[in-house]
């Protein structure tokens, strides 16, 4: 039989996930595949347990969590070779599911795993460790990690929601020099976005993302005083192509130069404030999609 190896998360989302597990390797035996399931204790434990696993022979990698659960994974993976991951999302928002439209439904995630079609993507690796759709700093970008879990049980997005009204009113203005392939510039900026995505925190941020070009997009807000917020309305709700003061670009490498005190967002996880360096890892994993989404955002495989 083919091996599998299922890390999840039970306290991710509404945590019902765990009441599944005898109908998850039922599917899976009746696929071909024996299935190993191992349970995440703590935050940041999908690290350890991805690396361990990188020294067993197994065909599939299966992950059962939020973003934060699969980044985890991600940034505990030895890229000696390429893993095929599957993922069933369970978190409370899952921007990365959504954009690459694999249901939150248990059933209908592992459908799309059995039948799906393996596709190479690209993730980011950076001084912060690796990311797989969005790394951001300034306004809002820390609501993911500073809600109450009880609220996200109960309340769903609406919990984030709850969070963002108390930062409506304290925006931050982040003095940042930015180096990139086309060249360098300084600016102040209230919100700064890296993404390898078409959603981040519910919103579609990027209308038409190539996910294994090896390059990303960066989304960039001027700080305006009085009117940042109106600013991230008409990019975020209106949806218009230009908008004055948003910048945008693609790149391969990045760096921002900053010392605000404001910590990153990476996948949903808080990291360390200052400097960003980047660099993308072009098709570094094999995640199976459907064939809709491939011929979507995927160009090159």
């Amino acid at each position: 039989m083919k091996k599998c190896v299922l890390i999840y998360n039970p306290v991710s989302g509404k945590e019902d996930f765990k009441n599944k597990l005898k109908y998850v390797a039922n599917r899976f035996n009746d696929a071909g595949y024996e299935i190993e399931f191992i349970q995440t204790k703590r935050p940041k434990h999908a690290i350890n347990i991805a690396h361990e696993i990188c020294d067993k022979e197994f065909d599939l990698l299966v992950v059962s969590g939020g973003d934060g659960t699969l980044h985890e994974v991600i940034n505990g993976l030895q890229f000696k070779k390429t893993p095929r991951i599957g993922y069933v999302p369970s978190g409370t928002s899952c921007d990365f599911a959504n954009t690459l439209n694999i249901p939150k439904n248990v059933e209908k995630a592992i459908d799309l795993i059995l039948n799906g079609v393996p596709t190479k993507m690209d993730i980011v690796n950076s001084n912060k460790g690796k990311f797989i759709y969005v790394s951001a700093i300034g306004t809002y970008v820390d609501i993911s990690y500073v809600t109450d879990s009880r609220l996200k049980k109960y309340l769903g997005p609406v919990a984030y929601f709850l969070t963002g009204i108390k930062e409506f009113f304290t925006i931050p203005m982040m003095k940042v020099k930015i180096e990139h392939d086309g060249g360098t510039f300084k600016g102040y900026y209230s919100l700064m976005l890296v993404v390898n995505s078409k959603r981040v925190a519910g919103f579609n941020i990027i209308d038409k993302p190539r996910l294994d070009d090896g390059m990303v997009d960066v989304v960039l807000y001027k700080y305006v005083p009085f009117f940042n917020n109106i600013l991230y309305f008409i990019s975020f709700i209106l949806t218009p192509k230009v908008i004055p003061g948003v910048r945008k670009f693609r790149t391969k490498k990045l760096r921002i130069i900053t010392d605000h005190h404001h910590k990153w967002n990476t996948d949903g996880e808080e990291a360390n404030s200052g400097n960003l360096s980047i660099e993308v890892m072009k098709q570094a994993i094999e995640i199976i999609i459907s064939p809709e989404t491939k011929k979507k955002y995927f160009k090159e495989n």
